[in-house]
């Protein structure tokens, strides 16, 4: 990209909403998959920790709003049609998972169809969020 060229993702074609994947900036781990919005890209750039749109709530999701476990952006790069983002992030508090997990992908089929925890919970979601 040349530095004429822009850097803004092309929330068009998501319909307003883009995928954006969340990973860890010393393993390179994934750690969640959420979306965001124009105005939760601007407001990630400008404070440099991670705002998503929140499709269950219908607002925007200041990522550790609630369990203090934010993530601090380090770097930020967008695919070849600017439709999907990727952070790479530091995770603050341990979980980047609302179930109490470091990564929403905590979860792994087994070849005989069976479902494996891979992960430690870090908090116990019931006495960090209000049911």
């Amino acid at each position: 990209m040349s530095s004429s060229e822009s850097f803004n993702p092309d929330f068009a074609k998501g319909g307003g909403m883009i995928p954006a994947v969340a990973q860890c900036h010393r393993t390179g781990r994934v750690l969640m998959l959420a979306y965001m919005n124009e105005e939760a890209w601007k407001e990630t750039l400008a404070t440099g920790r991670a705002v998503y749109y929140s499709r269950s709530r219908n607002r925007l999701w200041r990522k550790g709003e609630e369990s203090g476990h934010f993530q601090q952006v380090h770097s930020i790069q967008l695919d070849c049609d600017r439709d999907t983002i990727l952070l790479q992030v530091e995770q603050v508090g341990g979980a980047a998972c609302h179930e109490g997990f470091p990564s929403c992908f905590f979860r792994k089929r087994q070849p005989d169809g069976s479902i494996m925890i891979v992960e430690e919970r870090v908090f116990d979601p019931s006495k960090v969020y209000r049911v």
